[in-house]
């Protein structure tokens, strides 16, 4: 059960008062921060920022980093948290070294994020639900797949199953809802839309988002060096390829693993 300490519950802001926080117990060896913006996207860019922080510090008694939609979970050893003050207990300590930590992190500089390039085979097959997402949003499928393709998004988390992306934020058109009745089984590759976001299954796997399209890319595979094609912090360009180009990279893709 979350415990809140009520003297930590106070907004912290950095120095550049682009990025506010608050820090509560979740347990006795997980800390989490809480981040506060303006919109849902500077929160998540805050989050990915701050983590990195704080793993570039490598610090000894910190044993997981998890950054996720707008929160940091921070686990930790409290046996191996210094103590200067021998009155503070462990969890204190490391919510004044984390405040510290946190003051110097500039969330107004943009750091430079790796673009991994995502082929999609849009519609047919591969995207059962695209006329009724363009029938919803009021668009012709040709516009939804425009608009999909036609922006960077962030990867703003991990999450669900491995290598699991969510993704956005997408245009505000393309803010369907999500299904009524989830599928039972989606295949890997199925792209994902509802609510001005996207995701990527990696695996099959049950889900109740609208499938616009499918990539041959593998999202997700342990034999590999990096078993995640994408990363929180990474950005995405969506790129359509006809059925054809699909079924090559398939092939070529499978032939190199």
């Amino acid at each position: 059960m979350s415990a809140a300490i009520p003297v930590n519950d106070e907004v912290k802001r950095s120095a550049s008062d682009a990025a506010a926080w608050t820090l509560h117990a979740s347990g006795e060896r997980l800390l989490i921060i809480e981040l506060h913006a303006g919109d849902r996207v500077a929160a998540n860019r805050s989050a990915r920022d701050f983590a990195a922080r704080i793993a570039a510090e490598n610090l000894p008694y910190v044993t997981g980093i998890v950054p996720a939609m707008t929160t940091v979970g921070i686990h930790y050893a409290p046996h191996r948290v210094p103590l200067d003050n021998t009155s503070l207990a462990p969890y204190d300590a490391l919510v004044e070294a984390l405040n510290s930590l946190l003051k110097t992190v500039d969330a107004t500089q943009e750091a430079a994020r790796r673009v991994v390039e995502i082929p999609v085979c849009y519609g047919g097959e591969h995207g059962p639900d695209l006329g009724e997402v363009a029938h919803a949003c009021g668009l012709s499928e040709h516009e939804i797949i425009e608009l999909h393709s036609g922006a960077l998004v962030d990867v703003m988390m991990l999450g669900f199953a491995p290598g699991h992306p969510y993704l956005g934020m997408l245009d505000t058109r393309l803010s369907p809802a999500r299904r009524a009745t989830p599928r039972t089984a989606v295949a890997p590759g199925s792209i994902g839309l509802a609510n001005r976001q996207s995701v990527i299954y990696p695996l099959t796997l049950p889900g109740g988002w609208n499938l616009i399209g499918r990539t041959p890319l593998a999202l997700f595979d342990p034999a590999r060096e990096a078993p995640c094609l994408v990363n929180a912090g990474d950005q995405v360009r969506f790129v359509p390829v006809t059925p054809e180009q699909f079924e090559t990279i398939s092939h070529n893709a499978g032939a190199a693993r």
